[in-house]
């Protein structure tokens, strides 16, 4: 198996297979409503769907990064107050981070391995860097999700 394909395998498991932390993002906000997803139960913390947000704009963000584009970091860090709670405007932010999964495996299936050296200008980690580095972004989120989760359907 080619070092892509691990790569592949990693986003998927922890996306909605069988990681070794044994909790997927799939999985976990599938039983989220937009109810819960939008309360802060922590002051001054970030909702479930803030944090599902920044998730995805950061996978994109890095994806663009991957595939050449340097890009500016907003203020906000891709943290923004959710207007619309509806349980429609959670399906579709379920539905666009289902998109940047299939966008991440595509990429993955077509990326030229020779370019994990190629570095990123702005901080000068490699694009292998930046491709770990959204998979434990990714995770270190999941696990804030699963604990708001808790507090906020005890």
């Amino acid at each position: 198996m080619n070092e892509s394909r691990r790569i592949q395998t990693l986003f998927t498991d922890l996306y909605h297979g069988h990681p070794w932390l044994d909790v997927t993002l799939q999985d976990t906000l599938g039983k989220i409503t937009s109810e819960q997803a939008a309360q802060h139960p922590i002051k001054d913390g970030n909702s479930i769907w803030e944090i599902v947000n920044h998730i995805i704009a950061w996978r994109q963000n890095v994806l663009r990064r991957v595939q050449g584009e340097v890009l500016e970091i907003p203020e906000n860090n891709y943290i923004e107050q959710i207007i619309d709670t509806s349980d429609e405007a959670w399906q579709k932010t379920l539905e666009t981070l289902e998109t940047t999964q299939k966008e991440w495996l595509y990429f993955l299936s077509t990326f030229n391995e020779a370019n994990f050296i190629n570095e990123y200008p702005r901080n000068n980690l490699t694009y292998y860097q930046h491709i770990h580095g959204i998979i434990q972004h990714d995770a270190y989120h999941l696990g804030q999700i699963v604990l708001l989760a808790k507090i906020t359907n005890p």
